[in-house]
């Protein structure tokens, strides 16, 4: 089975706040719902999943990790795979996100390849906005930080 590992960035206001990243490429452009993730990625077994963590986050999001302490959240499994995520409090502006891109071929068998970002919107949310909008496999994440 596939295996994928991210970090799921929370900050405290008035409220537990979580960074998403809305998903980039043409399928999700019109989504809204369940089109939003944490920042992650696949990884092999050669990487352990905590390194893949820190680098799928400074890939998607072109800006490095913020210090802090990572907090595991555990396993999920979602689309054929299974996903490792860590807590780690931080505050990052969206604003300054470089997404990292991606290449497919586009309109499908066209055999034109088209660049187009891994994420094209970033943003903090509350848990509540977060469970509306975050890929139902992704939802658990939100739980377990909810409850620490």
């Amino acid at each position: 089975m596939r295996r994928s590992a991210g970090i799921l960035l929370f900050r405290r206001t008035p409220h537990l706040e979580v960074l998403l990243g809305h998903m980039g490429g043409p399928f999700w452009a019109r989504k809204d719902a369940g089109a939003w993730s944490v920042p992650k990625g696949e990884h092999t077994d050669d990487e352990t999943p905590e390194d893949a963590a820190r680098r799928e986050f400074e890939e998607e999001l072109g800006l490095p990790v913020p210090p802090g302490e990572l907090v595991p959240l555990g396993e999920a499994k979602g689309s054929g795979k299974v996903i490792a995520v860590w807590a780690l409090e931080g505050d990052l502006d969206p604003g300054t996100v470089v997404p990292g891109t991606f290449e497919m071929e586009w309109p499908p068998k066209s055999g034109r390849k088209k660049t187009f970002p891994e994420v094209d919107r970033v943003a903090w949310m509350t848990l509540e906005e977060a469970s509306a909008k975050i890929v139902s496999a992704q939802r658990p994440f939100l739980e377990r930080l909810s409850s620490r």
